[in-house]
């Protein structure tokens, strides 16, 4: 049993509804964006990406306490790729990759998922800095969300960001997430706790959806 902390149980749920699933394709000024669910064999890439963008990624993520190159090598992805599938079939996250014209580009969690009469998790995600800019996140985001409120029947997702994160927080503003406020001294990031914005969507206010919305913005285009 899991509880909400406020005294009401929840029994685990072992089925994983929208996993595994291939989302897209959509076509962003950065090229054609596709989501799809993590591989194995996807680890020479995730490295070699993360090494190359240490300055670009490190400052919005957690501190650990291994040197990036260690924590980022190609041979730690094959134990990170096994706990991720093994939460998904859990039913506890939806862990995919983002790739751009086949390559691959990002990662992009659905994750802490909670059923029940919660129905909620948050999402987190990055794109490799070559597609800074280049709407492959913000193509990203909307096709997971869409996702996580259709075939995942979840209700609620949420993003924490870095106030001074500006490109994400365009992001996230750009498909829809609303700024619930801000958390203070809320995750130890560069080795410091950090305050942090926290952005939210329900599913009564993804409309018609969230790709969508981009193409009928004129951001995005279907595939």
């Amino acid at each position: 049993m899991t509880s909400t902390g406020y005294g009401t149980p929840y029994a685990a749920e072992p089925r994983h509804p929208g996993w595994p699933a291939r989302l897209g394709p959509v076509t962003v000024p950065g090229g054609v964006v596709r989501v799809r669910p993590v591989r194995l064999r996807d680890g020479t890439e995730w490295s070699r990406i993360r090494l190359r963008d240490r300055e670009y990624l490190r400052p919005w993520e957690p501190t650990q306490d291994q040197p990036w190159e260690e924590r980022n090598a190609p041979w730690v992805w094959p134990s990170q790729w096994s706990a991720l599938r093994r939460l998904a079939r859990r039913g506890q996250c939806l862990p995919f990759v983002i790739t751009v014209n086949g390559a691959f580009a990002g990662q992009i969690t659905v994750g802490n998922i909670i059923r029940a009469s919660l129905r909620s998790a948050w999402v987190g995600y990055w794109v490799a800095s070559t597609l800074a800019g280049s709407g492959v996140a913000t193509a990203a985001v909307a096709l997971v969300t869409d996702h996580a409120f259709g075939a995942a029947r979840l209700h609620r997702l949420e993003a924490t960001v870095r106030p001074e994160n500006v490109a994400s927080v365009r992001v996230l503003t750009k498909v829809g997430y609303r700024r619930e406020g801000l958390l203070r001294r809320y995750l130890d990031v560069e080795g410091d706790w950090r305050d942090h914005l926290c952005f939210a969507i329900t599913t009564e206010e993804s409309g018609d959806g969230l790709v969508t919305r981009l193409v009928d913005s004129g951001r995005a285009m279907w595939s």
